[in-house]
């Protein structure tokens, strides 16, 4: 075992001593020692429920002859952290959770990993540190929050909540209803109700095979998650006895699968990023365009909030992940799973129990899947848009460019009713290295959505978007304005041209303009200078590569 380099031999002595004053008994020292990295923390919704869990995965080790280790991970909530320079320190804090768990289970030689998370960043900063130790491990997400109820309605955060700010600056609810609303959006614990990041990324963690069977849509107060708990607890055990790594598990054919579902969802466009950041670690070649040709040969069978009115609820109703594997069989391809079943016998033992949930594909709610990216002289390296939250009236569109170098900016002209039909607003210097940290525009494109503008309406951004956003909003611009990209070089009035079907996105200015422009161009002073965030803007990656630290 790998612990036995902190448990074995004369010169372990004072090691042992300090692992007895933890309370350990000398049987103990010959049981694999098994980290459970948790991520609880009062602040974030998702999480407040992980002391149980904690508990519960514990049991399990026990229950298979190991040791439980809980150590603490940070976590960021980025609806808290949304619109305000909180929200640079969300992508970025995804780097540093992946070299915290690295840490701690390489500096104490820990045998396993049972990574507890839930929310946006936490759970892939998690797998990458999984894929970068290649130590056994399996992840416990901690499931989707339900629903709220209003006037006899369905209610979540981001439609009845982030787009209730443009109403209110519109006049069109009272201050009662807010506060109403505010208490009834959010009624309890769990990850955000629609498939933005985190439970978009809970659904990829399954189909990666990296939880087990059931884990992404059961509730977090629910029996089957501590039953999931537990049984994670026990089978991380069974995989340091087998030396079951994860390297074993996330190849090729695995995040082809996760795209492949991600796309049948209509997940968030975060998980672009996400997975290209694990793949990096798990030194698996997925180029960008690997994600389009996927969308392209995947049908969108679900039609979860914020595209549709479904919520993560009735996915669980429906069967959970495995019903969306095994209507899309033809579609994936077999691989091994944390849990012992390859995804064909997974798929193979689910039932889909609503088919308005989970479509055929033969009836799907469209033809093509979730995410579209986008390629041009505005983004010759790539950007991203959740093609499924965008009505066909706004697929194609031309407008003219009003410019805005930050998010606060663009939010004020918004909120001040400056916005108008016809208008594409441009946020730049907002990038991975220019924001630092590459910003979710929730609130922009939130209040667009409130103010009535949706169907008028484009934005595009060198930043990035909240799984909760819809409407025609294209983020993760390549190369971003803080690298000199042609985003930098657009004036207020220029025409742009969106062409989702033709995967088009285009500036329309003459070669020879945007060189005159590019020649006056210089880059902005940085936007934070000391701290992490300034250590981040100088190594991160562009946002076509995943944002990753170079």
């Amino acid at each position: 075992m790998r612990s036995d380099t902190i448990k074995k031999g004369i010169e372990r002595i004072p090691h042992r001593a300090l692992l007895f004053a933890t309370g350990l008994t000398r049987k103990d020292l010959g049981k694999p020692f098994i980290g459970i990295a948790s991520s609880f923390t009062d602040l974030i919704p998702g999480h407040t429920q992980m002391r149980s869990l904690e508990s519960t995965i514990e049991n399990g080790v026990y229950a298979a002859g190991g040791k439980p280790f809980v150590f603490g991970i940070p976590g960021i909530c980025d609806g808290i952290a949304m619109g305000h320079n909180g929200m640079r320190y969300s992508l970025a804090s995804r780097e540093l959770i992946a070299d915290m768990v690295e840490s701690i289970a390489g500096a104490h030689c820990l045998d396993g990993l049972v990574l507890l998370t839930n929310c946006d960043k936490i759970t892939p900063g998690m797998i990458m540190a999984a894929a970068r130790l290649n130590i056994p491990s399996i992840v416990v997400t901690a499931g989707p929050m339900i629903t709220g109820r209003y006037k006899g309605k369905r209610v979540s955060l981001v439609r009845d909540t982030f787009e209730a700010v443009g109403k209110a600056r519109k006049g069109e609810i009272s201050a009662q209803e807010i506060q109403n609303i505010e208490i009834c959006a959010c009624p309890g614990t769990g990850s955000c109700q629609g498939l933005y990041t985190a439970n978009t990324m809970s659904c990829l963690t399954e189909t990666l095979g990296m939880s087990l069977p059931g884990c992404a849509t059961s509730f977090p107060f629910s029996a089957k998650k501590e039953r999931i708990a537990f049984e994670s607890g026990e089978r991380i055990v069974e995989l340091v006895k087998k030396n079951i790594l994860p390297l074993s598990i996330l190849n090729k054919k695995a995040f082809e699968n996760a795209i492949t579902v991600d796309m049948a969802l209509g997940g968030s466009s975060n998980t672009v990023l996400h997975l290209l950041a694990i793949a990096n670690e798990a030194k698996v070649d997925l180029p960008l365009k690997t994600f389009d040709e996927i969308a392209k040969a995947t049908p969108n069978i679900c039609w979860i909030e914020p595209a549709g009115n479904y919520y993560m609820e009735d996915i669980e109703y429906a069967g959970g992940i495995p019903a969306v594997l095994k209507r899309l069989k033809e579609r994936i391809k077999d691989n091994p799973t944390v849990g012992g079943r390859h995804i064909y016998a997974i798929a193979d033992l689910a039932e889909i129990l609503d088919d308005e949930v989970i479509r055929p594909l033969n009836k799907p709610y469209n033809k093509e899947g979730g995410i579209a990216v986008l390629y041009g002289n505005l983004a010759s390296g790539g950007a991203v848009v959740k093609q499924t939250a965008v009505s066909d009236k706004m697929k194609e569109f031309c407008g003219k460019a009003i410019c805005f170098d930050s998010e606060e900016a663009a939010m004020k002209a918004i909120l001040d009713g400056k916005i108008k039909k016809g208008h594409v607003v441009v946020i730049r210097y907002e990038g991975p290295a220019g924001g630092p940290g590459m910003r979710e525009m929730l609130s922009p494109t939130s209040a667009i959505v409130g103010m009535g503008l949706a169907e008028g309406v484009a934005l595009i951004t060198d930043g990035r978007f909240s799984g909760g956003t819809r409407g025609p909003c294209i983020g993760h611009i390549s190369p971003e304005a803080n690298a000199g990209g042609t985003i930098a070089l657009i004036h207020d009035g220029d025409a742009i041209a969106i062409d989702i079907p033709k995967r088009k996105l285009e500036l329309k200015v003459s070669d020879k303009e945007l060189k005159v422009r590019m020649a006056k161009w210089n880059a902005h002073k940085p936007k934070v200078t000391t701290g992490y965030l300034a250590r981040y803007a100088r190594m991160v990656s562009s946002a076509d590569k995943g944002a990753v630290l170079n």
